[in-house]
């Protein structure tokens, strides 16, 4: 027997989500009427297209029934981001941009993802409107579609909570109102205030107004699309790249301690052990890659040093972050760094932020009840239980957190054996899976932070985009609608 699901209401989701990329890409027609580019038409039919797509949705639900369970909300999330990226993708493909459907559909769900893995060669060609379009696919995508919506438009007159659990990543989310829609217009403000204040520090530094507008989008989102080919190392400037740093950083902290911050509920900011995991993270890593450049480098200067321990921070920041942006080409550093990038990509930063990875929680969970296992050999009837923040963590989230690690792992094992089937080297596909399912951008070798993936074959683009989504979607989500346990009653 097969479940029956609300199909209605599927529609109905899905038809309003549509309406609001309509209007997201009629910012891009206001770009390109700025700047008196011609592809303002290509942004007009793909306005039109959404907005109609949406509207024949919606009114298809019009009569639906108000339940939403957890099928239903995987089904929305997964699908949402499907129709996100093959509308999204008709401005570069209908204008020539990316000429290619395949490599058109690759960076836009590259951007919607936040992953930041591209096939430009030349960047800097591309009109300003489709630049800001690239940037914005990011932005929308960094908090989640579903949670920007939820917070602007609560028209749908349904339970919000399933929707919100199959975007939301980690295995704790920090309710900071009862409310869901709530919650989510508190996470907008705050991702929209660091946004703001980024891009005006980032003009004060020296950036102009167009690049420090979408280097804010996709620093606060952790994508990492840059308006350069050479991304962030295009600017010298250290104050524009410790900018960039600090708020890549608060891009990787649970969004919740922002607003804690501001509530100043100063101890819920202090017990919170993600957060000095991660800094403790940030700074172990940097000194190691610091250490490990210096020792093969010649230096002469104090500001040889600084530009140094700016460009391991920046790497870091950048890899843990899952941000993605550059400001040297670690390939040329020595092979320990490169395992040191590979971790870092795979741990990723906190829950309740814009970053992808497996997330610190996960990372910390699984090393205190490793630890905790080894005091049971010793002692094996003590009690010792796991616990998170001074709380006691369940049983049943060791087990999930457990699952969810062994699957990630086992992923990225099968997806690497596909990519090297394809015709992709070995580096490449290990860091490829990595890199993608982490939500991070560059990889290794020929996919490295100095080159990208406009070279590997047409199947491997694909399978990589499916891979992005899996990523961002914390794996479960999307992988669960393969299951037969999932269509049966």
């Amino acid at each position: 027997m097969f479940r029956d699901f609300n199909h209605k209401l599927i529609f109905r989701i899905v038809g309003g989500l549509l309406l609001f990329e309509g209007v997201f890409l009629l910012t891009a027609v206001f770009v390109a009427k700025i700047y008196k580019e011609e592809v303002i038409s290509h942004f007009w039919i793909t306005s039109a297209i959404a907005v109609s797509l949406g509207l024949l949705f919606y009114l298809i639900g019009k009569r639906a029934s108000p339940v939403i369970g957890k099928r239903e909300g995987s089904i929305i999330v997964t699908s949402i981001w499907l129709f996100f990226s093959f509308i999204g993708l008709l401005p570069y493909w209908l204008s020539g941009s990316i000429p290619s459907f395949t490599d058109a559909f690759f960076e836009t769900m590259s951007g919607f993802t936040t992953t930041g893995a591209s096939i430009l060669n030349d960047i800097e060609a591309l009109p300003k409107s489709m630049l800001y379009w690239r940037s914005m696919t990011q932005w929308i995508g960094g908090l989640g579609i579903i949670v920007i919506s939820i917070a602007l438009l609560p028209i749908f007159g349904f339970s919000t909570v399933q929707l919100f659990s199959a975007e939301a990543t980690g295995p704790t989310k920090d309710k900071i109102h009862p409310k869901m829609s709530e919650t989510a217009k508190r996470l907008l403000a705050i991702y929209i205030v660091l946004t703001v204040v980024e891009t005006l520090l980032l003009v004060v530094a020296g950036m102009g107004w167009f690049d420090a507008i979408n280097h804010s989008f996709t620093t606060m989102a952790t994508g990492g699309f840059s308006t350069k080919q050479a991304s962030v190392g295009y600017w010298s400037s250290p104050a524009i790249q410790y900018i960039i740093i600090f708020f890549m950083f608060f891009a990787g902290v649970n969004f919740s301690l922002f607003y804690f911050l501001i509530k100043w509920k100063i101890s819920k900011i202090k017990e919170n052990e993600e957060l000095r995991f991660f800094a403790l993270m940030v700074l172990v890593f940097t000194a190691l890659i610091s250490f490990s450049i210096f020792e093969t480098s010649h230096f002469q200067s104090l500001s040889g040093v600084e530009k140094l321990f700016r460009d391991s921070l920046f790497t870091v920041v950048s890899m843990i972050t899952t941000t993605g942006y550059g400001t040297v080409d670690y390939m040329l550093f020595s092979p320990v760094v490169w395992m040191l990038i590979l971790i870092i990509m795979l741990t990723g930063a906190s829950a309740g932020s814009t970053a992808g990875g497996m997330k610190l929680v996960r990372v910390l969970l699984v090393v205190k009840y490793a630890y905790y296992e080894f005091k049971r050999i010793i002692h094996p009837n003590a009690v010792f239980p796991v616990k998170y923040n001074s709380l006691i963590v369940r049983d049943d989230i060791i087990t999930r957190v457990l699952a969810f690690i062994m699957l990630y792992i086992l992923l990225i094992i099968i997806g690497s054996i596909i990519l090297a089937f394809s015709g992709m080297g070995f580096m490449e596909s290990l860091s490829g899976m990595i890199t993608c399912i982490s939500d991070v951008g560059p990889g290794l070798g020929s996919i490295g932070p100095a080159t990208n993936f406009a070279s590997i074959p047409d199947f491997s683009k694909w399978f990589l985009s499916f891979v992005m989504l899996i990523g961002r979607l914390e794996v479960f989500t999307v992988l669960i609608i393969f299951t037969p346990i999932f269509w049966k009653k």
